[in-house]
C-alpha cells in the first residue's frame, strides 16, 4: 500500500505540474521536489513524466467501495448489469474531469498519447477480467471482450468532448442541448440490453 501511495503522490505531482506549466514547462526533478521523494524513487515507479501524468488521471480512488459492492453481488447478475454499475461507480465527477484534462493535454502534447492508450487498455483488461470472473463461465469467452470494448468505446467520445454530454459539475446553461452523463449511460446500456 505504501508503494501505491508513493506512486500516486508522484503521479499527482506530475499531473498538477502539467496542468500548471504544460508538459514542456517542468522536468522530473520538479515532480520529485513537489512530491517530496527522490529521483530514484520516481524511476522505481515511472519511466518518464508522461507516464506519471497519464497514471494520475487513470487512478481510481473508490476501489474499496467497488470491492465491497462486488463482495455482496448476487452471482446471477448478468455481466452487462455488473458493468453498468461499475461504470456508474467509477465515473465520478473528479475522475471524469481528470480524464478530460488528460485528453486535452494530449492534444497539445502528443507524446502523452501512448501512455493514455496503455492506461486505458489496462483499465479495459481489468474490467474484462472482473466481468469474466464474476460470470463464472456462463458466457462465451469473447462475450466479455465485446461487451467491455463496446462500453469503453462509447465512453471515449465523452473524454474528447465530441459528444454533447453534460458531465458531472457542469450546469445546463453551459451546454443547453446536452444530456446528462447518467442519461447518456442509461441510453448506452439500453442499446446494449435491447439492441440498436
Amino acid at each position: 500500500m505504501k508503494r501505491e501511495a508513493t506512486g500516486n503522490a508522484l503521479a499527482d505531482a506530475a499531473f498538477a505540474l502539467a496542468l500548471e506549466k504544460g508538459l514542456d514547462g517542468f522536468v522530473v526533478e520538479d515532480v520529485v521536489q513537489r512530491a517530496g521523494y527522490s529521483r530514484r524513487t520516481f524511476a522505481n515507479h515511472y519511466s518518464c513524466k508522461e507516464e506519471a501524468i497519464a497514471s494520475a488521471a487513470l487512478i481510481f480512488n473508490g476501489a474499496d467501495e467497488i470491492k465491497e459492492w462486488i463482495a455482496g453481488l448476487n452471482e446471477n447478475v448478468p455481466p452487462l448489469e455488473i458493468l453498468y454499475h461499475l461504470m456508474k461507480m467509477q465515473l465520478t465527477a473528479d475522475h471524469f474531469v481528470k480524464l478530460q484534462q488528460l485528453v486535452s493535454l494530449s492534444k497539445q502534447y502528443p507524446s502523452l498519447e501512448p501512455y493514455i492508450l496503455s492506461g486505458l487498455h489496462r483499465l479495459q483488461i481489468s474490467a474484462q477480467e472482473t466481468i469474466s470472473n464474476l460470470s463464472h463461465g456462463r458466457y462465451p469467452e469473447g462475450y466479455t471482450h465485446l461487451l467491455v470494448g463496446a462500453v469503453y468505446g462509447a465512453v471515449l467520445p465523452l473524454l474528447d468532448g465530441s459528444l454533447n454530454v453534460l458531465l458531472p459539475g457542469q450546469t445546463a446553461p453551459e451546454m443547453p442541448e446536452a444530456v446528462t452523463l447518467d442519461h447518456y449511460l442509461d441510453d448506452m446500456f439500453g442499446y446494449l440490453r435491447n439492441g440498436f
